[in-house]
């Protein structure tokens, strides 16, 4: 992604003090061309660098400017070169601009970074699941460098039904939740967030973005995040669960589940989130032995229905016909 390049260039003018387009396009493998503009980008964004015209010339930063990596402390030092290792997600650019960090640190240090590079493995697959290798959406480097940019961007937009629209947004963040990108951005109809995998175009327009002053990333992405769980899961349960059982509550329903207090009878007060009545009666509806739902009617009701078709089912001795059918 250009963010990664735009870095890795920084630490090459760091550790080289001057460099030319074609150094870095060979650095970074892109072509000259784009090393030219991540390198005027980095101007642009505030970072001292200039240009040296004329033969021998090339980039440097302003008075010969320098990361003071002998302040790091031996633990930010580790913690730097974890991302360097195989539980980093960083990209190759980053993770190679990365390694080049030890060599600039204190000697002591050295020996651990090197070590903490190599002291974790990260494996997001769960016991049992198929492994999907999921990738960066296509259009995530043009979006990432809208929203650094400041631009607007004129945008193609597939949505769940397979519609496709064409608005134009201003980009204001991009968050990662899970393998999934999001593209937070401000519309004329207000605040929305569009899947990256969706995008089917993205047309920077260079008008500038108008990005509100009090703006957060990470406070509006927390707003987000709270009205989608609203949506998926709108309906709430009311039941008290065994202090036995909250523990399973919480394995089989993770943040579904807020625990409230005790009851008279030593039972502790719980809500339970879910997408509708008959989802939220057939999970609890193997929980009985811990919880019992004290609200809605219709989830009680459901549940007896559930508990009625077992007993049908199993409660019955079963014949000889029943076990071996001609």
């Amino acid at each position: 992604m250009r963010s990664d390049r735009l870095v890795a260039i920084l630490l090459l003018l760091q550790r080289r003090e001057q460099v030319t387009a074609a150094e870095v396009s060979r650095e970074l493998d892109v072509s000259e061309r784009t090393a030219r503009r991540d390198l005027d980008a980095l101007a642009m964004a505030g970072v001292p660098v200039y240009s040296v015209q004329g033969r021998g010339g090339g980039w440097r930063l302003v008075g010969g400017a320098r990361t003071d990596l002998s302040g790091l402390t031996a633990s930010e030092a580790r913690a730097l070169f974890l991302a360097v290792g195989p539980a980093s997600d960083a990209t190759p650019a980053m993770q190679a601009a990365l390694r080049k960090l030890v060599h600039a640190l204190p000697k002591p240090f050295q020996v651990q970074a090197e070590a903490a590079a190599s002291s974790l493995v990260v494996d997001p697959q769960r016991w049992g699941a198929s492994r999907i290798e999921h990738r960066p959406p296509r259009f995530l480097d043009e979006l990432q460098d809208a929203v650094i940019r400041g631009v607007q961007v004129s945008l193609g937009y597939v949505d769940s039904k397979g519609v496709e629209t064409r608005r134009t947004v201003h980009p204001l963040g991009i968050v990662a939740k899970g393998p999934v990108w999001y593209l937070v951005s401000n519309t004329e109809t207000g605040r929305r967030v569009f899947r990256i995998d969706r995008v089917s175009s993205a047309d920077p327009t260079g008008d500038p973005v108008q990005r509100p002053g009090d703006f957060d990333l990470a406070e509006s992405w927390n707003e987000i995040a709270k009205e989608v769980d609203r949506k998926r899961t709108p309906l709430e349960v009311q039941a008290v669960c065994t202090p036995d059982g909250i523990g399973i509550l919480r394995m089989a329903l993770g943040d579904r589940l807020d625990v409230g207090g005790s009851t008279t009878d030593g039972r502790i007060e719980v809500v339970i989130r879910g997408p509708n009545e008959y989802i939220l009666a057939g999970e609890l509806s193997g929980l009985v032995e811990w919880v019992e739902v004290t609200g809605p009617p219709g989830v009680r009701d459901h549940l007896a229905s559930i508990g009625n078709a077992l007993v049908e089912q199993y409660g019955r001795p079963r014949s000889s016909g029943d076990l071996h059918p001609s």
